[in-house]
């Protein structure tokens, strides 16, 4: 059953190339139960309902299956910094818009400097 959290046919179209190309190779030793797309579908239920990983609804890989994943690309691999990066830039070239050389010379400063 889709939630309002799960990816769309279009979505996915557009995520999974980037996230062949990012996701960390490993070397299969058995197949994966679990594909890359429900693994982030149940991920994206849990970051959007707030729930905790115990809660996953059953249709999703089980919840420590989920949190590994998620744990492993988001801190070793950055994946999700990585993916942000990526589909930022592919907005900038469909609005027609200039590539950023380094994202951090656009980036307020920090309140701190107010103070």
């Amino acid at each position: 059953m889709p939630y309002s959290s799960s990816l769309s046919d279009a979505e996915w179209e557009v995520l999974e190339p980037y996230l062949r190309e990012i996701l960390p190779k490993k070397k299969q030793t058995r197949p994966q139960n679990w594909s890359h797309r429900e693994l982030l579908d149940a991920m994206l239920y849990q970051l959007k309902n707030g729930c905790h990983w115990q809660d996953l609804p059953s249709e999703f890989p089980p919840y420590s299956t989920v949190y590994w994943h998620y744990k492993q690309w988001r801190r070793d691999a950055g994946v999700f910094d990585q993916l942000m990066e990526a589909l930022q830039g592919e907005v900038r070239v469909h609005a027609k818009k200039k590539q950023m050389d380094n994202p951090d010379d656009h980036r307020l400063p920090s309140s701190e400097e107010y103070l």
